[in-house]
């Protein structure tokens, strides 16, 4: 019975409730016309007061540099023909705390002038006693915002919203901060219950102030203009695991290109390639992310340059070894300067053992006895010994000729060559075709013997060049990375939002 009693009670209640309100609003605003400025006079001026709250940084397209933002704008005036009191009304209209009116004033016109579209769920206001009128619809803002890639991806921005009357003049209304507990209201406004954290930025400041454009005249539409500031910085771990690490993991393994022989040269151009094509994928990708403008170039995009540049000059000094690896007393001749100063003064500083060949390249060579009198001999011994005998010959003697035999060929004048040629010309030509083979064979043999000291020093050389550019390209790869690297690191977001105020603008 009690509860049935009280539900009729509220029931009644809402019922007076909404009739007052009705015949309240319909002598509030019999005959009210919402196009007109709420102004007594002519010339009185209009105070709207702005406060922005923000709900959710959605997104920042770099790409296409805008900003997307939730937020909450509360727009606040005052009309005295709205209000309402004992002095007006009945008692029972004085009782009302506020009223939600569909129909009022409001410079719809004042909004973000950057903005490329915003959604209003919310189209009602309301309206308390002294003439107050608030507006708050929440809206989805989607704003030009200038990105600097210099520092990309250590990056940081400034994004405003700038609200500006796009149809009355500083003379008709004025453009103000809302006031709270008598403080202006010279932040944007956040409530950490309802705002939704961003993955890829944070906000460092953000301030909220009056601007007034001296150049333009108070009758102009652009001398007065509210402008609220996000200062975000990029959470840059997204693109230190997915494009900085693996980049430089892939870059240093150019760098192992000079553990391998010097005489590779076309399996190191093959890695130094590799990994240059790599690098060119990756400075693709990050074209695709960052605006499309010549004005700077993106951190990130100057250190991939710059590794490329490294392979490019390793693929360089590759192509540079092989050559000198390859060459012959033929085709150059080795200056003493260059002996020195390769294979004596630098292995010194580089801590290589370069050990030379059984016959040092200072000291000649002793010459070896010739081996074409002893095959002179064995042709003549093969000539003159029966088939039969030689191919019954016993096992253990079938690699060389018996020493018996050996001895006896071995008085023979290696002087009688030429007439010993000539016999065997006619005889067997098939054997001067062999002996000429041996000739050649002999003659090479020599010659390699006597150039070999010579190609093993270009070898050395060769080593010697691939260690110092080992080392060279150790140190630039290292303090490039890292002097690259520290630029954005000491790129940090300033102490305060405007150069030359020490002002945090936040609450107290």
């Amino acid at each position: 019975m009690k509860l049935t009693f009280s539900l009729l009670l509220l029931f009644l209640f809402k019922a007076v409730c909404g009739n007052l309100e009705t015949k309240l609003i319909e002598g509030l605003f019999a005959g009210y016309d919402k196009s007109t400025r709420p102004a007594e006079n002519v010339d009185d001026i209009v105070d709207v007061m702005l406060k922005l709250t923000l709900t959710n940084l959605i997104s920042l397209n770099e790409k296409e540099e805008t900003l997307t933002t939730n937020v909450w704008i509360e727009i606040h005036w005052v009309n005295s023909a709205a209000s309402w009191g004992p002095q007006s009304l009945t008692l029972s209209h004085s009782q009302l705390t506020h009223l939600v009116f569909s129909r009022s004033w409001c410079d719809k016109d004042v909004g973000d002038i950057s903005q490329l579209f915003i959604i209003i769920i919310i189209k009602s206001y309301k309206v308390y006693p002294d003439g107050s009128i608030y507006w708050l619809p929440p809206a989805i803002y989607r704003s030009t915002c200038s990105i600097t890639i210099t520092f990309f991806p250590f990056d940081w921005q400034n994004c405003s919203l700038v609200f500006r009357s796009q149809s009355y003049s500083a003379s008709e209304i004025r453009l103000l901060l809302a006031v709270e507990n008598s403080t202006e209201i010279e932040w944007v406004d956040i409530d950490p219950s309802d705002f939704t954290e961003n993955g890829e930025w944070a906000i460092k400041h953000k301030p909220a102030r009056k601007v007034i454009n001296k150049q333009f005249t108070p009758d102009d539409l652009e001398y007065q203009e509210i402008q609220f500031y996000l200062i975000i910085q990029r959470k840059p771990l997204f693109y230190i695991i997915n494009i900085i690490i693996p980049c430089v993991l892939i870059s240093s393994l150019v760098v192992l290109v000079y553990f391998l022989p010097a005489q590779a040269g076309g399996q190191k151009c093959t890695v130094s390639i590799s990994v240059l094509l790599a690098q060119t994928v990756f400075l693709f990708l990050i074209a695709q992310k960052v605006p499309e403008t010549s004005l700077s170039v993106p951190l990130i995009g100057k250190y991939i340059i710059f590794v490329m540049f490294v392979s490019t000059l390793i693929v360089t000094n590759c192509v540079i070894v092989l050559n000198i690896s390859l060459r012959s007393p033929s085709t150059h001749i080795m200056p003493p300067k260059v002996k020195h100063i390769f294979l004596e003064v630098l292995p010194q500083y580089l801590g290589m053992h370069l050990e030379p060949s059984e016959d040092s390249w200072d000291v000649p060579r002793p010459r070896r006895r010739s081996s074409f009198g002893i095959m002179l001999k064995a042709e003549e011994y093969i000539l003159k010994k029966p088939r039969s005998e030689l191919m019954f010959e016993r096992q253990k003697d079938r690699h060389g000729l018996k020493l018996s035999h050996y001895n006896k060929l071995d008085g023979i004048d290696v002087g009688t060559t030429a007439n010993l040629y000539k016999s065997l010309a006619h005889l067997a030509p098939e054997i001067k075709e062999c002996v000429d083979a041996c000739n050649f064979i002999a003659k090479n043999t020599k010659e390699n013997n006597d150039s070999g000291p010579e190609i093993e020093s270009w070898v050395l050389i060769g080593k010697v060049i691939d260690k110092v550019c080992f080392w060279v390209a150790i140190l630039l790869f290292s303090i490039g990375s890292v002097g690259i690297f520290m630029m954005g690191k000491l790129n940090e977001v300033p102490e305060y939002p405007f150069p030359g105020e020490i002002k945090k603008y936040t609450p107290e």
